[in-house]
């Protein structure tokens, strides 16, 4: 199989794993490193050998293949635009733009391209949650009925971080949508609670600490979604899905698990993973080759744009219920595209 030559784009926390994850991959030539500031992107060139640019424009006179688009989040449609001029293949991390108006308008633009664009949900390639899926998929618990979703993270970003992000429903729990949208690919309603209980730094903002969600499925399937930016005992990602015949949950992550058994406690565990990179690890290398096969194939990768797209319409929803306290209703048209 040809080895594809591939670039990318941004050199912070995320473009660093991504950096190491393509060096390390069998099928991949990682030629060159783009970033406006010079000295992050060449201290990934010396550590990978790659080529170093601070233009885009000059990054694709490099003759990619594919790139992966790791920066930040204002640059992501602009870069995936001229990936699709170039004819290049993308994986661009989530979201695709703040702005839904711009990501609806931009829909048209990408549509029939052979250059195929994939979005960076990577817990859809966590195992452990893979599985759960594929076993709801075969009908191990019969009919779903109910998810629950709950991503903490252990503790909240820096306030200047917050205040470019969207908000949680578009930075952190945009996650979950897509997780709710691969098992409940058409979603009805979304009703939205946010709180501001322990961040003052985040309330300054205008944004929330914590969040619950119901979202109603269009065969009246329920998925609660719970979300808090902090958490004193690490990374808390759970899935509980539960059916007509059954129940499946995917639990936490440690180090190891061994258990301990004494008087003064039952059951006693390592701590769980406290960094996402680190809880992750495993879903963004699985996220990477998926990307890789499907570039080599020739096929359209999932999740693509369309699963960003709607994991954003999923988001300003919640925004939208958060603030008038309204259950919003959503049209089936816009969750026209399975997953």
């Amino acid at each position: 199989m040809a080895r594809t030559r591939i670039g990318l784009f941004g050199a912070g926390r995320i473009g660093k794993v991504h950096a190491a994850n393509i060096a390390a991959h069998p099928q991949l030539d990682f030629v060159v490193v783009c970033d406006p500031v010079r000295a992050g992107a060449e201290a990934i060139s010396e550590q990978y050998g790659t080529a170093v640019e601070t233009d885009p424009a000059r990054a694709f006179e490099h003759g990619l293949d594919a790139v992966v688009i790791a920066s930040s989040t204002s640059t992501h449609l602009d870069l995936l635009t001229a990936a699709a001029a170039h004819d290049v293949a993308a994986l661009c991390e989530k979201p695709i733009d703040l702005d839904l108006g711009r990501v609806r308008a931009s829909r048209e633009r990408f549509a029939g391209r052979d250059s195929p664009i994939m979005i960076g949900f990577n817990r859809r390639f966590d195992p452990s949650f893979e599985q759960l899926r594929t076993r709801v998929a075969r009908g191990d618990i019969g009919t779903l009925e109910q998810l629950v979703i709950i991503s903490r993270d252990p503790a909240p970003p820096p306030e200047a971080y917050i205040a470019v992000s969207g908000g949680i429903f578009r930075d952190q729990t945009i996650h979950d949508f897509d997780t709710a949208r691969s098992f409940v690919p058409e979603i009805s309603s979304v009703h939205a609670a946010g709180a501001n209980v322990f961040s003052p730094e985040i309330e300054r903002q205008g944004d929330h600490d914590s969040a619950v969600l119901t979202l109603t499925g269009a065969g009246g399937e329920l998925v609660t979604i719970i979300n808090s930016r902090h958490s004193a005992f690490g990374h808390d990602q759970r899935i509980e899905a539960f059916g007509s015949q059954g129940m499946l949950q995917a639990g936490n992550l440690s180090d190891t698990a061994v258990r301990h058994f004494t008087s003064s406690g039952t059951e006693t565990a390592d701590p769980y993973v406290t960094f996402f990179l680190e809880r992750y690890a495993e879903a963004y290398r699985r996220e990477l080759d998926a990307f890789v096969q499907a570039v080599g194939a020739g096929i359209r990768p999932t999740p693509g744009f369309d699963d960003g797209l709607q994991a954003l319409e999923l988001a300003d929803a919640a925004v939208e219920s958060a603030r008038t306290g309204a259950t919003i209703h959503l049209p089936a048209e816009d969750f026209d595209v399975r997953s």
